[in-house]
């Protein structure tokens, strides 16, 4: 009753109201309270572990929930979570599974999001169609470190590449690490070599010696092979397509590995790893060390070497990463010189050499001196050591800025043999496919001793001598990129490239073979207006010894600036790009051989060079019934390349100043086309490629007599040679069953000559020749003796024009893998080179189609078993490389009659080899 005193009914059911409206009120109030409280948006890029380079297409998921998101192209993401406290998942094929917890409210950046390579066996080649920093496709392979370790077994690095369509690899004379590479058939100075992004083509002739780099396999943790067009990010083009090889840094996990493999010939590898894990402070250290050995599957080819990693890296906030890397690879190996293949014929009848089955093992080299002594004339020794500096910048959530600063100073020596006149090629194991039975021993091997014997009754010193061919180089560059999501539909990526090179070459006297004195013949060649004192017989005639210089003494110097950038829009299902580079290319040479100090520094050869690329990608709206997305592109560039230093800029790089003075840049049109379809297990790719390469330039030399009787070098400098490359390539995966992957490739091409050049002959001073051996009225007068190339529609030699692939993996059991892969090659055209005996003043030389060699198909098998030692990860795997023992000719030279019976420099590929390999992780 009191109650209803104070408050009579009518303002009860007023107060009632009133206060029911104020719970309502405070219920929402506190609810919305509790959302913004709990509600938060969450940031970051995610990172490869390794290379730092943003992951596209990774899966970021609010663990529990349906909240899903994807990386962008810049591996950015953004994800908003209901809960304060929550799981981030993130996942990506090839990589670790990555459980990230949050605590936080409100907007917040997680900075870099490392994700490390998956450690588990990799189903396949990671084949895509996206190049980094790009959505219109490129003709791309993604091989990663697993892969690598499962494929390369007791091979050189390059084999690892030939599951690629229009790539073909060769062994050479089949010594450590001197394998060839082509790329849609062009050959490696066309082909450029990136370590993280920075160029390892040689500055003065563009190409890769792979022996330099044979520990690349063990600090490689993903190769990207990019056909044709390309997406680099570097000033200089390349013609046939870029390898980029993604090393190892530091690791975010605590641990390391060692392993041991062994294999046929003596081949032994030893390889440890250990990283200190990222610590709380941001700090990561990661060391790898490793030793190669062996006897060498060809004769007499022993061979060292030694690899080394080191990467440090320092997280300077959330927004910047510093990595500092040096690997290198020191090595030496006796080898099988380039020149020393026999003909087909000649391979037979040195059977009798050689253990029954062995004859394509036999070395032409391999021998002994008098006292027993084993001898080589081929040997290699060199170490070229890289610095790399790196640093990642995260400039805000569209932007960032990565700069590379590197440096490489390389140190080596390869043997090459120097005689006088009569004995100028007496150090070759043979001479045009034929067996050199000069210095030949009833057992086949080279009588190191018969020349020592030589020497020994020589009257006017050592006819034959050992140097060391020295090229030693200074390499220092920086390439920084800067990229910007201008908006949600525009990116631009732009960057600077700076190089100095300069390379240092002679070729010093090693071993006098048991004579007093050596006679260089090449001293004749000084002239006396260029080196004072030269021609008298003091100068020619000087008794050289160990140590002392013959041949060449010269600096060769690349200086290069340029820049590219990139932008790409994005509009519903179409994006297009344009990207552009330009170059200043500066080469200068300083010879202390032929010039005295007043003559010995070159005029600068200075040339631009630019690229200039464009395409299109249309992504068909919608997936089909398969649950497959289509996508068709097309892209076109334009090339301006300037020629290279060595048969280029210079017309006889080796022993003259004498600049070229019909050198022009080289030009290349390219377009391509292709097509993609990709599902959840099954991934086709299709692309044809035309690319149309202009004004190579060529120059080759030769010695003749002069007017005055005495001996003298002119040079043939050929222009304009043109040629037209051509084809299709198909790859393919296909992942039928979780126990079963299955992969495949093909390449069709058609490529050749497409004209007959002209070349103009030069004197050793650079004054143009009539057919009479005098000077001629001017350059490309009527007078100036030239020589007509017939080469057109001529197909072009050196790698294999129809190459395909196809590849099974299977998993029967937990941790059990099995892996067979067959290869096949054919249209293989024997190579051929314009000779000294072709050469003729006002002359021509006629080339024809040259001998196809015959097509072959090889087998790999692998296997690997991973299972616990002493509580420790580990795996057992195998390798057998030419399962069958497949008897193929690799490599070959055409002969006059463009047949097997005149081919030479004739080369086997390499039998049935063997390795096997255990791997403990800690």
């Amino acid at each position: 009753m009191a109650f209803y005193t104070l408050f009579p009914p009518k303002i009860f059911r007023i107060m009632r109201k009133r206060i029911l409206l104020i719970v309502i009120m405070a219920a929402l109030s506190m609810a919305w309270s509790v959302r913004a409280v709990s509600q938060s948006t969450v940031k970051g890029v995610v990172v490869d572990s390794e290379t730092n380079e943003p992951i596209v297409g990774a899966t970021v998921t609010l663990q529990g929930t349906k909240n899903v998101v994807f990386t962008d192209d810049n591996g950015r993401f953004t994800l908003k979570s209901p809960k304060t406290k929550a799981i981030l998942q993130f996942t990506c094929v090839g990589y670790e599974n990555l459980m990230l917890p949050i605590n936080r409210s409100g907007e917040y950046d997680l900075g870099f999001v490392p994700l490390g390579i998956a450690t588990v066996l990799l189903r396949d080649a990671v084949v895509t169609t996206r190049a980094v920093a790009r959505k219109t496709p490129v003709a791309l392979t993604t091989i990663g470190s697993v892969m690598i370790e499962e494929r390369i077994g007791a091979a050189d690095f390059p084999k690892v590449l030939e599951v690629s369509p229009g790539v073909y690899v060769t062994r050479g004379g089949g010594g450590y690490g001197d394998s060839k590479i082509n790329m849609r058939g062009f050959k490696s100075e066309n082909v450029a070599v990136l370590v993280n992004g920075v160029s390892m083509n040689d500055m003065e002739w563009g190409g890769v010696y792979w022996s330099n780099w044979a520990g690349l396999a063990d600090v490689a943790s993903s190769i990207q092979t990019q056909r044709g067009l390309g997406a680099a990010k570097v000033s200089t083009p390349s013609v046939g397509g870029s390898i980029n090889i993604v090393t190892k840094t530091t690791d975010a996990k605590r641990g390391g590995f060692a392993s041991y493999a062994i294999g046929n010939d003596g081949y032994n590898k030893l390889l440890f790893n250990v990283s200190t894990g990222r610590t709380a402070d941001g700090w990561a250290i990661t060391l790898l060390g490793g030793r190669t050995a062996g006897n060498g599957y060809i004769q007499g080819t022993e061979f060292e070497g030694w690899n080394y990693f080191a990467s440090v890296s320092k997280e300077l906030g959330k927004n910047h990463l510093l990595t500092f890397t040096a690997f290198g690879a020191p090595q030496w190996h006796n080898q099988r010189s380039a020149y020393d293949g026999l003909t087909v014929k000649g391979w037979q009848e040195v059977g009798k050499y050689m253990p029954i089955g062995q004859q394509y093992r036999y070395n032409p080299t391999y021998g002994f001196d008098k006292n027993g002594q084993r001898r080589t004339s081929s040997k290699n020794s060199y170490h070229k050591p890289q610095l790399q500096l790196q640093h990642l910048w995260q400039v805000n959530n569209r932007s960032s800025l990565n700069t590379v600063l590197y440096a490489s100073i390389g140190n080596g020596w390869g043997h090459s043999g120097q005689g006088t006149a009569p004995y100028s090629s007496a150090w070759y194991g043979s001479n045009n496919g034929v067996l050199n039975q000069q210095f030949r021993r009833a057992d086949g091997t080279f009588d190191y001793g018969a020349v020592q014997t030589l020497n020994e009754n020589s009257e006017s010193g050592s006819q034959m001598v050992m140097t060391l061919s020295r090229n030693n180089h200074k390499w220092y560059g920086l390439v920084s990129t800067y990229t910007k999501e201008v908006s949600p539909k525009f990116n631009f990526y732009g960057g600077i490239d700076l190089r100095y090179y300069v390379g240092t070459h002679t070729n010093e006297i090693s071993d006098l073979y048991n004579g007093t004195y050596y006679i260089d013949r090449y001293r004749k060649n000084v002239k006396p207006a260029n080196y004072d004192g030269a021609g008298t017989d003091a100068f020619v005639y000087k008794k050289l010894t160990v140590g002392d210089v013959v041949y060449r003494d010269y600096d060769g110097h690349v200086a290069q600036g340029g820049f590219f950038a990139q932008g790409e829009y994005d509009w519903q299902n179409l994006t297009a790009f344009v990207s552009g580079a330009a170059n200043l290319t500066s080469q200068w040479r300083v010879d202390r051989f032929y010039y005295d100090k007043d003559h010995q520094k070159s005029d600068k050869v200075n040339k631009i060079g630019f690229t200039l690329k464009g395409g299109a990608n249309y992504k068909f709206p919608g997936i089909d019934s398969f649950g497959g997305q289509h996508n068709v592109f097309a892209n076109l560039g334009v090339i301006s390349r300037a020629p290279f230093f060595s048969g280029g800029a210079f017309l006889a790089s080796t022993v003259s100043n004498q600049i070229n003075p019909d050198a022009v840049n080289e030009k290349i049109f390219s377009v391509e086309a292709g097509y993609t379809y990709h599902t959840a297990a099954f991934n086709l790719n299709l692309n044809l490629y035309h690319t149309q390469w202009k004004d190579k330039t060529m120059a080759k030399s030769y010695e003749f007599v002069n007017l005055s009787g005495n001996a003298d070098r002119a040079t043939i400098n050929m222009q304009g040679v043109n040629s037209v490359h051509s084809g299709v390539e198909v790859d393919l995966d296909y992942k039928p069953y979780k126990w079963m992957s299955l992969n495949g490739m093909l390449s069709v091409g058609d490529w050749r000559w497409t004209n007959n050049p002209v070349g103009y002959f030069y004197d050793s001073a650079g004054q143009p020749m009539t057919k009479e051996k005098t000077v001629a009225s001017g350059i490309q007068a009527a007078d100036h003796a030239q020589m007509v190339i017939n080469q057109k529609d001529v197909k072009e030699g050196g790698s294999a024009q129809f190459t395909a692939g196809l590849g099974v993996n299977l998993y029967p059991l937990e941790g059990v893998r099995l892996g067979l892969q067959w290869k096949y090659f054919s249209d293989y055209y024997a190579d051929y080179t314009v000779s000294s005996n072709d050469i003729t003043l006002g002359g021509s030389k006629t080339f024809t189609t040259p001998w196809k060699t015959p097509a072959y198909g090889l087998f790999d098998l692998s296997a690997g078993y991973s299972f616990k030692m002493g509580g420790n990860n580990a795996t057992l795997s195998g390798n057998i490389e030419n399962l069958f023992d497949q008897e193929y000719i690799n490599e070959a030279y055409d002969g006059g009659s463009h047949d097997w019976d005149t081919a030479y420099r004739v080369f086997y590929g390499f039998g049935r080899q063997m390795s096997l390999r255990l791997k403990v992780n800690f």
